[in-house]
């Protein structure tokens, strides 16, 4: 597309409405619409409406916006400095605008493009940070989808943070020089301690960081976020996690976190890939913790993101213990765990009425050693067993299951890449586990749920375990096991 088709045939900005009159006319939804949305504003609102609607009378009442009732006159213009011809009367509202021309006001007449001098945006109000969305008319709707997600990312607090950031403007510019320290310096404002603070409503606090900001030319210390990325879908990432890759100078992750989620953060912020995965270990454990405690000590903001929740199967206890020891601050980010994500495409209920009171998490890795874990016996009671990195050792967890006492007709769901759009979901019993372990075409992380209630999931979109056939070697091998076992038996 070349670049004269990528122009705006509008120009975006604001106007000026403090402690002046906005004129809107009209008795309905659509002048009600307006007037709300310059209720945002100081403006001076005049409603024009000689016969309003119960609910928009109201309305005005209780805001004790000054309400004219009588009908259009093209005196009722003259004073404003911006018009809304809202009544819903095509005839009408071209008859207002044309009377704010005349004026050199700029009007804007409800779904009326020829007769907007201006069109109004969907607004995200963060005062006195204001986001404004346009589309040029063509997609209202599109505007409010955009407003909504926009709307979601940004903290509640970003304007009293900004009303703070106007107290400091001045000293900011006497103390701190310019260029690269002061960059830092606002940076460091709008995304370290002070604005944690203001978000934690502590305005003591926020101003005393200000003021070691202030006086350390921008420098702050250091903070490490452990986030977890979820199950790897990008729309199930959680709005705190979105906020912080935002402000980090440094993302840490693991191989398992979707490439589309670390692309979120911030785009100058350095990113460092740590392996974590089965056969992939390009940093040991301690060399990841050390890595944290020296990005925190740079006075770095990194997030730290890993796969699913920090705090299932993701070590986050070790990083803890390290950035407590060298005193780095941090703050854990919760994030949907794999179990969670892998039960919703399936439609399964992890816990159900009268068949599954209780939920355990485990890894494959637990029943292969020579102790049967004590929560085996809580399978046998019905609970419902979700396992982690379960495919390689798909045959031994079913096997010692079932010497447990665990029905070999046991339900189950298995999951690769759950939430995910290239997710696989397969549905057989526990017997018919063990043909996991010789999948090739399972190279994601994949997720066992084992238990009475999984019988209740949505196997529609899932294939049956047995309908796998082993390679053919994998074949021939059975084949020599099964004629050894018959000439055992003889």
């Amino acid at each position: 597309m070349s670049a004269s088709h990528q122009r705006l045939s509008v120009f975006p900005a604001f106007f000026r409405v403090h402690g002046k009159t906005v004129a809107v006319f009209g008795n309905g939804d659509e002048a009600y619409a307006k007037a709300r949305l310059l209720r945002n504003t100081d403006a001076g609102i005049v409603a024009y409406a000689d016969k309003p609607e119960a609910d928009y009378a109201a309305w005005l009442d209780a805001q004790g916006i000054k309400v004219i009732r009588a009908e259009f006159s093209v005196e009722q213009v003259k004073g404003a400095v911006l018009v809304f011809a809202a009544t819903g009367e095509a005839e009408q509202d071209q008859a207002i605008v044309t009377a704010a021309r005349a004026e050199k006001i700029p009007a804007n007449a409800v779904d009326q493009p020829d007769y907007c001098d201006f069109f109004t945006p969907a607004l995200v109000n963060r005062a006195p940070v204001a986001i404004a969305i346009g589309t040029e008319g063509a997609g209202p709707v599109l505007a409010q989808m955009i407003r909504a997600r926009i709307d979601q990312m940004l903290s509640p607090s970003l304007g009293r943070l900004a009303n703070l950031a106007a107290d400091y403007r001045d000293a900011a510019e006497r103390l701190v020089p310019r260029g690269v320290s002061r960059r830092i310096f606002w940076r460091r404002f709008f995304s370290g301690d002070v604005a944690d603070a203001i978000e934690a409503n502590d305005h003591a606090s926020a101003r005393r960081a200000a003021n070691t900001l202030l006086s350390t030319s921008g420098q702050a210390e250091g903070k490490i976020w452990l986030v977890g990325a979820g199950p790897g879908a990008e729309d199930l990432l959680t709005l705190r996690a979105q906020r912080v890759l935002m402000e980090a100078d440094a993302i840490v992750y693991d191989a398992l976190v979707p490439q589309a989620i670390v692309d979120m953060g911030r785009r100058d912020a350095e990113r460092l890939s740590v392996g974590k995965r089965k056969n992939c270990h390009s940093k040991s454990q301690d060399e990841i913790n050390r890595l944290l405690v020296d990005l925190g000590r740079q006075g770095k903001r990194v997030v730290r993101l890993k796969s699913g929740d920090p705090l299932v199967y993701g070590r986050a206890g070790e990083e803890m213990a390290a950035l407590r020891e060298a005193g780095i601050a941090y703050e854990i980010v919760p994030g949907i765990t794999s179990a969670f994500a892998a039960a919703a495409d399936f439609d399964l209920p992890l816990t159900l009425r009268g068949v599954a009171s209780s939920l355990i998490f485990t890894t494959g890795h637990d029943l292969t050693g020579d102790v049967l874990p004590d929560w085996a016996s809580l399978a046998i009671s019905g609970a419902t067993i979700a396992v982690y990195m379960g495919r390689t050792v798909a045959a031994s967890v079913s096997e010692r299951l079932m010497d447990a006492g665990l029905s070999r007709d046991t339900t189950v769901a298995v999951i690769e890449n759950a939430s995910r759009t290239d997710r696989k979901l397969f549905h057989g019993v526990l017997s018919e586990l063990p043909s996991l372990e010789a999948r090739d075409d399972l190279d994601g992380p994949v997720m066992v749920i084992i238990g009475e209630a999984v019988a209740g999931a949505n196997f529609d979109k899932s294939e049956p375990l047995s309908a796998f056939r082993k390679p053919a070697r994998a074949q021939q091998y059975a084949g020599q096991e099964q004629g050894q076992e018959k000439g055992m038996q003889q």
